[in-house]
């Protein structure tokens, strides 16, 4: 019954990361920290369906590896777009600005 509680809970958590995701997308870093919410929460879920079911932990931990190469990614962006442009704002994003 526990393991029904925690998958809520991640599930909550997923959907508060998405409504955080369209709230505040102003900043990069909001984003990226939106996205790695998201992903955490998926990954606890998924690790608690995999203990109920028979197939292991492989899945979670492909998808927690994915989350940790998403956020080295994510910083290393977020580094070199406030190095080149001064902010992290998102609507400077604009490639037509030539």
């Amino acid at each position: 019954m526990s393991t029904f509680y925690l998958v809520l809970t991640s599930m909550l958590g997923f959907f508060m990361a998405l409504i955080a995701l369209s709230l505040q997308y102003k900043h990069l870093l909001s984003i990226l920290l939106s996205l790695e919410a998201a992903t955490m929460n998926l990954f606890i879920m998924m690790f608690t369906l995999s203990n109920n079911i028979t197939f292991s932990g492989e899945m979670a931990l492909i998808l927690i590896t994915l989350g940790a190469c998403e956020a080295s990614l994510g910083l290393a962006i977020l580094v070199s777009m406030i190095r080149v442009r001064g902010n992290d704002y998102v609507s400077s994003f604009s490639s037509q600005k030539c």
